[in-house]
């Protein structure tokens, strides 16, 4: 493993299983005291720059969105080397303006899930990260900037509702959603948006328009083949983005404040500072060695 490394990870969601044209590849199974990850990770090159690639379902997606281990996943990027991770997930659109093929890079998340654990902490140890901003601004604004010299139609910003899963929206909840303002909705990203923050990686999505779930009224409502032919033409178009976006990232970019010029950069790495509220002579043995990858007391 590669821990001092700038390294840019990306996760890979439906439709998206592999990266293309990287140099130097190797798989490495990483274990981690969460479990196992969604399968081992792909390190490689592109253009000089180092990536770390994790499938979320697995190759030939096999993990429903409940069964992934999004801690398992986020530690062993973290413990590779990452800095930075892209997430790349298919999601329904809620906006008739954001169409079927469209990129969204998010900046904001609602979970309605309901049986997952999306923390590290517990055991013996209690944090409180903010999720206020819980997108990176800097890597989100790199990703849409590589979307426009791509001419690729795009909409950066935007709310992503995440679900449990693994069924599709009633056609109620599908104007449930709509009606309250939300721009897509998914089943994945609100947890690793959650674990990333407390794990102090910046984190960023390619939101995949693939449908219009059900709520309008002159298009099918979604199912799983519907959207196959759109998720292969988006997963083209996401290696492009990331392709365009790794030679653009500065991985100093970590501390909270501007670059001097008045652009936000941000404090993702920092994100654990003034977050833990128990003693670490509180705190088991155990938990301590469990995350002593992070920042806890530093």
């Amino acid at each position: 493993m590669e821990k001092n490394a700038d390294i840019l990870g990306i996760i890979g969601g439906s439709g998206l299983y592999r990266m293309d044209g990287l140099k130097n590849v190797r798989e490495e199974s990483v274990s981690t005291p969460f479990g196992n990850p969604s399968d081992k990770l792909v390190f490689g090159e592109i253009d000089g720059r180092k990536l770390a690639f994790l499938p979320r379902h697995g190759k030939g997606h096999k993990i429903l969105p409940s069964e992934i281990n999004y801690a398992a996943n986020i530690y062993a990027l973290k413990v590779s080397g990452v800095k930075k991770v892209i997430s790349v997930s298919a999601v329904g659109s809620l906006k008739k303006e954001i169409k079927p093929g469209d990129m969204v890079m998010v900046d904001q998340f609602f979970d309605f899930t309901k049986n997952r654990k999306s923390t590290f902490f517990g055991d013996g140890i209690v944090a409180h990260v903010s999720m206020a901003e819980p997108v990176c601004p800097y890597l989100r604004g790199i990703v849409a900037d590589s979307c426009k010299s791509l001419d690729i139609p795009h909409h950066n910003g935007g709310s992503y509702f995440c679900i449990e899963g693994p069924q599709f929206s009633t056609k109620a909840e599908s104007l449930f959603y709509k009606n309250n303002g939300f721009d897509v909705i998914g089943m994945t990203n609100a947890t690793e948006a959650k674990l990333a923050r407390e794990a102090e990686l910046c984190y960023a999505t390619i939101a995949m328009a693939t449908d219009y779930d059900c709520w309008h009224e002159e298009e099918d409502n979604v199912n799983a083949d519907m959207i196959i032919k759109i998720l292969l033409e988006n997963a083209e178009k996401a290696k492009n983005i990331i392709k365009k976006s790794i030679g653009k990232i500065d991985f100093a970019h970590n501390e909270c404040g501007t670059d001097g010029g008045g652009k936000n950069i941000c404090g993702c790495g920092l994100s654990l500072q003034k977050s833990v509220v128990t003693a670490k002579k509180d705190v088991p043995e155990e938990t301590l060695k469990k995350l002593s990858i992070f920042n806890l007391y530093d």
